[in-house]
């Protein structure tokens, strides 16, 4: 006799949830067997022993042998078990057929030596089960004796084919296969007759199969229907497709539950049309979540992997400048700057290029070439165009074999006429190319991206172009004073990037200095443009000396202008806060006057910062309300904190909470001004940015010694004009200022001499000197202001103020309670 041993593996593989493989567990082996006789019920033919089950290991013994195959062969589990199972079969060996290397089930007929020693052809299906907890993986083969009514004779799987508009099968109460339709047939790929009599768990073991079991003996329990959605990769199928398989009761004349049909339907058309719809549904949901370019191209890629591609690159066209189009006119070799990119694993190790790096894509790369067309181009390995697309870049091509990759395509981006880059999706973890339907989803999905991405570069260039108004607008930097030592930061609102807030250090006579912060109400470029007007009109009004109260009115006076200019609908109302402050240090003395703005906060030399006490006057732009200044001492080395309410006021913290945060941030000490800014910012705005726009201004002020000033008072007598002279000058000679004596003395003498004729008494004389700076300064209590004329040729008078004018650096007059003050300023770097 021929001796037969499976090769391993024999059978193929398979996978299921018992360790031996009865059906659905161990327990199915005694089912039909007890105490070693076979019980057979006349009413359900298909028991346990109407199907031969064996049970072989990778060797070819036999571990497992039930009732049905000791009646199909005659051989008692005792002479079989634990013996190898070529010895049951007979010399021809049947049919020839044997499972290959790699397969997962095997069907056919084998010729089995019967006890008695005739041959028994038998059609066998098998398939293998794996090894779980360290044991050897083993072989199920089945076999149906084939007992039972005819199917046409069988009311079951009458009524089944009679009800079933589908592929479909019949299994009895005891989960018995009973009959299948052509169409369930052809999908399993096993012949109907054979497979009668076998469980699911039979016919594979696959986890499918598997569930497929579980449910149907929860329908057999419950009498309801079951729907069970699955993927499955039929018999002949290249591709595993989505099925809804139907568990319903089948049941007799009286109710009872005698049986379940299960019936399969693809939907796999409906699952991809729904994958797509949602694919769809989420680009519009996550790409544009932001105005930024980078942000937006990153939220392509995230959403196509995996749902489209395993590996998805944007690459975009550089523009003309920032935030401008990309060129219009493409011409290969172009261009493109890796904008993001995403994959499947990790690493990303399948990107040829980082993001924000170049490359260049010549004449015929697909990225090219779907530029210049303007349409999607597939590349795929199996049409043979991959490689030849490839042949202008070895290092893509090497990494395409290295990961497998199979099939790309690239989509062009293009929103409103303009072509903005490309998108590149690649497959090589999913086996299946691209097809027509992919094309459509990432065109539209592509489509709805760009526009987004147009979107955002143009509000990059408007921004960038509102950004570069306001930084024209702000101060580039303060301008160094004996007064105050100062310093500044800014920050642009983080959504809409510009707004109204402004600072600004204004040198006045005297030494003196104005220091003033503003808010427009709005953002954008009406408010950058009107925030310039405000501080054009500050410097205005702060050069001609006016109180801090009186500057405010006028200033307020303006705002009620525009808005009145800006229209009648109230659309382009104008409103604004602002906070002006002039430091002497001579005196010492700072006055203020707010409308509408938060009020600093200083901090003394030796003690706890705190908020300044200042009548709050109403926002600029109401119009008809009075202002009203303060006046404070400082101390040498005071701070005094400026801002916005950007600063101290977000949505989640109050302007109360926020200014005690700004306390205790100044009262930390500071190695600097600078330092003593960067620590509020951080304290304050610990993200770096912020709803509004934000101004801080940092002023420590400076006090001007004693020594540095000296005062005259003179009678009204033009023939003490001289002795005046001479005191100047000899106060000159002790603050060792000789150099500039001469100009000084010329224009004392004309300040005086106008003074005493045309002013009224007590006149004063002041002169304030620092390193580079010498101020003359005539007071009187006369309110008639100077003019400066030009005299004509034989004119005896009206050069003096010319004269002045010539010889300084600058000159002017302010207003006091008392009268008027004439002043002029001499560089002494000059005069040396």
């Amino acid at each position: 006799m021929a001796t037969w041993r499976p090769r391993a593996p024999w059978f193929g593989s398979a996978r299921g949830p018992d360790t031996l493989g009865w059906g659905s567990g161990d327990a199915l082996f005694t089912e039909g067997v007890r105490n070693g006789v076979a019980t057979m019920s006349p009413v359900n033919p298909f028991d346990d022993a109407a199907t031969a089950r064996a049970v072989v290991d990778d060797s070819g013994t036999v571990l497992k042998w039930n009732e049905g195959a000791r009646q199909l062969l005659g051989h008692p589990a005792a002479d079989v078990v634990g013996r190898p199972a070529a010895g049951l079969l007979a010399a021809d060996g049947g049919d020839g057929t044997r499972p290959g290397p790699g397969d997962e089930h095997w069907s056919g007929t084998l010729a089995l030596r019967h006890r008695d020693g005739h041959t028994v052809p038998v059609w066998v299906l098998a398939h293998r089960r794996p090894a779980r907890d360290g044991a050897p993986g083993t072989w199920l083969a089945v076999a149906s004796l084939q007992r039972g009514p005819d199917p046409v004779d069988d009311p079951l799987v009458r009524a089944a084919l009679t009800q079933a508009p589908c592929a479909m099968m019949i299994f009895d109460d005891q989960l018995l296969l009973r009959g299948v339709n052509d169409a369930m047939a052809q999908l399993v790929g096993l012949p109907p007759d054979r497979v009668r009599g076998l469980r699911a768990t039979d016919i594979s073991s696959r986890p499918q199969n598997v569930e497929l079991e579980r449910h149907m003996r929860r329908v057999l329990a419950s009498g309801r229907r079951y729907d069970m959605q699955t993927h499955l990769r039929a018999v002949g199928e290249s591709r595993a497709h989505a099925w809804s398989a139907r568990i319903a009761p089948l049941t007799d004349a009286g109710g009872q539950v005698r049986g379940v049909c299960v019936s399969a339907h693809d939907l796999t058309e409906q699952h991809l049309a729904r994958e797509r719809l949602q694919l769809v549904n989420e680009a519009s949901v996550r790409i544009g979540s932001t105005l930024d370019v980078t942000r937006t191209a990153q939220e392509l890629a995230d959403v196509c992997v995996p749902a489209l591609a395993d590996f998805v690159s944007v690459d975009l066209l550089d523009p003309l400048e920032h935030g401008g189009e990309p060129a219009v006119v493409l011409e290969p070799p172009v261009g493109l700057r890796r904008t993001a990119h995403r994959s499947v694993d990790p690493g990303g190790l399948e990107a040829v290029a980082e993001p924000g790096e170049l490359d260049v894509y010549p004449a015929g790369s697909p990225q090219a070439e779907c530029l210049l067309s303007g349409q999607a181009i597939v590349a795929a390995e199996a049409f043979g165009d991959l490689d030849r697309w490839l042949e202008w870049d070895p290092v893509r091509l090497r990494r395409v074999k290295e990961y497998g990759i199979h099939s790309t395509m690239s989509v062009p981006l293009q929103a409103r006429g303009t072509t903005l880059g490309v998108a590149v999706f690649t497959r090589f973890r999913r086996p299946y190319p691209f097809t027509h339907d992919d094309v459509l989803l990432a065109e539209e999905v592509t489509a709805r991206a760009a526009v987004c991405i147009d979107n955002a570069r143009r509000y990059s260039r408007e921004r960038e172009a509102t950004l570069t108004l306001q930084r024209s607008l702000l101060p580039r930097w303060l301008p160094p004073t004996a007064a105050v030592e100062a310093t500044s930061r800014y920050l642009p609102a983080a959504r809409s990037g510009v707004g109204g807030d402004w600072f600004d250090v204004i040198p006045l006579s005297g030494m003196r200095v104005a220091m003033v912060v503003g808010d427009v109400v709005g953002h954008g470029i009406q408010a950058s443009a009107t925030m310039g007007r405000l501080r054009t009109a500050v410097r205005t009004l702060a050069d001609i000396d006016l109180a801090p109260d009186e500057l405010l009115t006028h200033l307020d006076d303006l705002v009620v202008r525009l808005s009145e200019e800006s229209g009648d609908d109230g659309a382009g109302e104008v409103g604004a806060t602002c906070l002006y402050a002039v430091y002497d240090p001579v005196s010492r003395r700072c006055s203020l006057a707010r409308a509408g703005h938060p009020p600093p906060v200083l901090v003394p030399p030796d003690g706890p910062p705190r908020q300044v006490e200042l009548p709050s006057g109403p926002p600029l732009g109401v119009g008809g309300l009075p202002f009203e200044s303060a006046e404070l001492e400082l101390r040498e080395g005071s701070v005094l904190s400026f801002y916005t309410d950007g600063l101290v006021e977000t949505r989640e913290r109050g302007a109360d909470a926020g200014q005690a945060l700004l306390r205790e941030a100044l009262a930390a000490p500071a190695d600097s001004l600078d330092a003593a800014c960067d620590r509020v910012l951080h304290a304050l705005l610990p993200s770096g940015s912020s709803a509004d726009d934000v101004a801080l201004l940092l002023a420590r002020t400076r006090g001007l010694p004693a020594g540095q000033v000296a005062t005259w008072d003179i009678p009204a007598d033009p023939s003490l004009v001289a002795p005046v002279r001479k005191q100047v000058v000899e106060q000159l000679s002790a603050w060792t200022l000789l150099e500039a004596s001469f100009t000084a003395e010329l224009v004392v003498s004309e300040l005086v001499t106008n003074a005493i004729r045309y002013g009224s008494p007590p006149i004063r004389l002041r002169l304030i000197h620092d390193t580079a700076t010498l101020i003359c300064e005539v007071s009187d209590t006369s309110h008639t202001a100077p003019h400066l004329r030009r005299a004509k040729t034989w004119d005896e008078g009206g050069r003096g103020l010319l004269l002045v004018a010539q010889l300084t650096q600058r000159w002017g007059s302010r207003h006091t309670t008392e009268g008027k003050t004439i002043w002029a300023e001499l560089g002494l770097l000059d005069e040396a």
